[in-house]
């Protein structure tokens, strides 16, 4: 039925918008939360219906509304139950309202869905994005409903409360007929622009008339010619509940575009209809209306946001303001003045059709004790241009200087001392407009009036002087609900959200409020459960600086859930009964599994404290001990002697062959406060060099930083050493690596393997086994530092038949290198080719067997006649002088390109 609203184009809306808007399903594990202290509930918004939710409210708000539709049973209505059934007659509509209303005055919940309203209506999902007009919605969710109650005794109850005529008559002023035209309504629709308030709209449209004269005449159908003739409109019958709509929005034809009238427009809290309707000679009550509602439009013409102002008509609600609120509005609160109520009743007091400008500003400096500059020059700007701003209502003389009111506003008006109207208006039939017995000013909240802000989900007291900051601007009142006087309320309906609600859903709403609590009460005990892992002293053991468990881990733990908002001696209480065979006393302890072991820190205490409020948190552990010992050994607590495991490297003997272990290591326990010195005396007692990780605990690190002699007093804690961090000991023999004066260990890495290498840079012959380092630049200078030789040498591999290679560009990584454990080096001097030159092999003339084998180091990029010579100048300086043009020549033998 409501599947296509509106025909507009929404393409403006993009799809990232829709999805954010998008619905999610309520999770199960979470009940939504119970109602604030307004007791109200609000409803959710599905993407775009804070239309729809604002004028729901209005409805359930409209007491006499909600219980008439109460009233329809299932005997007329049908069952949701059966609406699944092809032959059940089940009238989805007001079945669907009936439960959303009672949800809303019975579920304890802080918002209700509209989700299975929405469906009956026949929206989708894209549907509940669109934001659509609420005047336009209200009119059809009425006519929806007059068709779903057809056949039923609520048949009229939309005409009943809302229906109303309006007489449209001509008069002939000839021969006196009268032609008259019925017009039905629901709701009244006033213009915004060029009009003060909805009391001057109301009397332009039913007490002006319009005159047919001169060049425009009526043609009299009882005098067959035309005539004179005037025309009005006149309230011919009202509703109980009078619906206004404003006509905020409009369209420019000089720009061709919408845009919304945010000037000020007022409304009374009380109206007199007299003056507006056609009989006028009932009793003043019958035409007395009370404002119940306003929703509200905050945003322009191409979208925004609706939320509504209404009046607790049976006070379900819980009024009352925040203390600070309450307390500023007695002290500081002064009652919104509208400038243009005050001119109009100081111009309507003049004899005179019009007074100089200056002089009103004298006027007004009289009246209100303070001047136009002082109090509304920063928001209405200068006095003159604001008269000029209303054209509408007030009108110069030709020379600008004096100002005085258009006729139409010559009205009587009496203001009292805050400027507010107080109407004296004319008298037509011998009735008032607005007697000054009900003043159209806004009441005290104080009188008992209790007004709430349902925006959406949110629900909030309001005092009903907020209405008026709704009489303009961006936010701004958009529809008015008015209800008569003379409508009075049971005494068993005050304060009774069940009144008139059918049993079947008291029922329902009793289940679901049960099912609700226990939801609550279960997440509320998953939320504030606190799982406890309690350790027994009796199954631990103290050993290697922490506590082990001298039983399985599953033996020694007990765990416990318990209420976070509980104390600690109800903990401690809980723990107690428990064990029944506990004696002394009872010290409870945070614990933590730490690699060592498991750990104390702090004693809990403060029985008095709560769980939540010391800080215990889900899954600690606790450990149940008597404070002192464990096994008949101290322990003890605090981070400062939380034990740390290290990795202690050694490097490793040398092992023929190349085979064994780089490094043997072990692992050690030590207290933080373990002083540097005690831990260097239990692992190397002989003397030695600690060493630590200077890049942490990765073993691919290759810097290590040496601990000095003044480290030595420092602890493990303030040394940064923690678990898993490695520690190298280098004993005496090992030292020779160490450059101690930089602190540093450069000359290893933890792939070590075992290289042998000859020194040819001497005339005896020696062997020496070094370690691979992460250069060959790096092993080299080790060897030269070992040898004692000069730094002008270089490394080469040795074949198998003792041939010495080409040497290793010093840049090359031992694994670039290919060298492999055991390989066998040569010390020669000379330095190695870079990676970009070329190692060469050559001898003189033709005889490969008797001529010595010689080597030249050239670039790659050098040209076969520069190598020729180059070659030849170095070895055979004489032979090349001797030799003519074109007698040099390269045959290739061999060559190794550098590796």
């Amino acid at each position: 039925m409501f599947g296509n609203l509106f025909e507009e184009d929404f393409s403006f809306i993009s799809n990232n918008h829709c999805e954010k808007g998008k619905k999610s399903k309520p999770r199960d594990s979470e009940p939504p939360a119970p109602r604030d202290f307004t007791n109200l509930s609000g409803i959710k918004n599905q993407g775009g219906t804070c239309y729809l939710n604002s004028l729901l409210q209005t409805l359930l708000f409209t007491p006499e509304f909600r219980e008439a539709l109460f009233s329809l049973g299932p005997e007329e209505l049908g069952s949701l139950d059966n609406s699944s059934k092809p032959d059940a007659k089940v009238r989805i509509i007001p079945l669907q309202l009936q439960r959303l209303f009672a949800q809303l005055l019975l579920l304890d919940q802080q918002a209700a869905s509209t989700t299975d309203l929405t469906e009956s209506f026949g929206w989708n999902s894209h549907e509940e994005m669109r934001q659509h007009d609420v005047q336009e919605l209200n009119r059809i969710l009425f006519s929806a409903l007059e068709s779903s109650l057809v056949g039923t005794s609520g048949h009229d109850l939309i005409n009943r409360l809302y229906h109303g005529i309006v007489v449209n008559q001509i008069v002939c002023k000839e021969c006196k007929n009268i032609s008259e035209r019925q017009e039905d309504f629901l709701d009244l629709t006033v213009a915004v622009k060029g009009v003060a308030g909805l009391e001057e709209a109301l009397w332009n449209m039913y007490v002006e008339e319009e005159y047919f004269e001169n060049e425009n005449l009526y043609r009299c159908g009882a005098c067959d010619k035309l005539v004179e003739a005037s025309k009005s409109a006149k309230l011919r019958k009202l509703p109980p509940f009078l619906t206004i709509s404003l006509l905020r929005f409009n369209f420019d034809f000089e720009k061709c575009e919408r845009y919304k009238e945010t000037s000020c427009y007022t409304f009374p809290i009380q109206i007199n209809l007299r003056p507006f309707c056609e009989q006028t000679e009932m009793d003043d009550s019958e035409y007395m209306y009370e404002l119940f509602s306003v929703i509200i439009h905050k945003g322009g013409c191409y979208g925004g946001h609706y939320h509504v102002y209404i009046r607790d008509v049976d006070e379900l609600g819980n009024w009352q303001l925040k203390v600070n609120e309450a307390l500023g509005d007695t002290e500081n609160a002064k009652v919104v003045e509208n400038p243009l109520v005050v001119l109009k009743g100081i111009l309507s007091e003049e004899e005179s059709k019009q007074i100089p400008v200056d002089q009103l500003g004298q006027k007004l400096l009289e009246k209100k004790g303070v001047s136009w500059n002082k109090k509304y020059r920063k928001e209405y700007g200068a006095l003159r241009k604001y008269l000029q701003n209303h054209p509408h209502i007030f009108q110069f003389s030709p020379d600008e200087n004096k100002v005085g009111l258009k006729e139409k506003h010559k009205i009587p008006f009496k203001s009292d001392s805050q400027g507010q109207d107080l109407q004296s208006p004319p008298r037509k039939n011998d009735v008032q407009w607005n007697s000054e017995k009900k003043p159209t000013r806004l009441r005290d909240s104080s009188a008992g009036c209790h007004w709430f802000d349902l925006n959406d989900s949110k629900v909030q007291p309001i005092k009903e002087k907020d209405i008026e900051k709704q009489f303009q601007g961006k936010e701004s009142a958009y529809m008015l609900f008015y209800r008569k006087s003379q409508l009075k309320r049971p005494p068993e309906a005050r304060g009774n959200p069940r009144y008139q609600i059918p049993e079947h859903l008291l029922n329902e709403m009793n289940a679901a409020n049960t099912e609700l609590q226990k939801k609550r009460a279960e997440c509320d005990s998953a939320n504030n459960g606190v799982d406890l892992h309690l350790h027994l002293s009796s199954c631990y053991k103290f050993h290697n600086g922490a506590l082990h468990p001298s039983l399985t881990w599953k033996e020694s733990v007990v765990d416990l859930t318990i209420d976070r908002r509980k104390t600690l001696g109800d903990l401690r209480q809980s723990v107690f009964q428990m064990l029944e065979s506990w004696e002394g006393d009872m010290i409870l302890s945070i614990a933590k599994p730490l690699p060592a072991g498991l750990h104390l820190y702090q004693i809990l205490d403060g029985d008095e404290l709560t769980l939540d409020g010391i800080g215990l948190a889900d899954g600690a552990d606790v450990f149940v001990w008597n404070g002192k010992e464990v096994g008949g050994t101290k322990v003890m607590t605090g981070p400062d002697h939380a034990p740390v495991v290290v990795n202690v490297l050694r490097l490793a003997e040398y092992n023929e062959g190349g085979r064994g272990q780089h490094f043997t290591e072990s692992q050690h326990v030590f207290s933080c406060s373990t002083k540097l010195g005690d831990l260097r005396r239990a692992l190397a007692p002989l003397g030695g060099i600690i060493l630590k990780n200077g890049s942490g605990p990765d073993k691919e690190a290759k810097n290590w930083e040496v601990f000095h002699e003044e480290d030595m007093k420092e602890t493990v804690k303030s040394v940064g050493l923690t678990d898993g961090c490695s520690v190298l000991i280098l004993d005496s023999h090992d030292q020779s690596f160490v450059n101690v004066s930089s602190g540093n260990l450069t000359a290893f890495t933890y792939d070590i393997s075992w290289l042998q290498v000859k020194n040819y840079c001497r005339t005896e012959e020696e062997e020496k086994h070094v370690k691979i380092t992460a250069t060959i630049e790096t092993v080299r200078r080790l060897i030269v530092q070992g040898y004692n030789t000069a730094n002008d040498s270089c490394l080469r591999p040795i074949s198998g038949n003792g041939k010495l290679l080409s040497p290793v560009p010093e840049d090359y990584t031992v694994k670039e290198a290919e060298l492999k454990m055991g390989s066998l080096l040569g010390l020669c001097r000379g330095k190695a080719p870079t990676s970009t030159q070329l190692f060469l092999y050559f001898i003189v003339g033709s005889d490969q067997n008797g001529s010595p084998e010689m080597e030249i180091v050239v670039e790659e990029t050098a040209s076969v006649k520069e190598v020729s010579l180059g070659a030849f100048k170095s070895f055979c300086p004489a032979w090349v002088r001797s030799a003519a043009p074109g007698e040099l020549c390269l045959r290739p033998v061999h060559h190794f390109k550098s590796h």
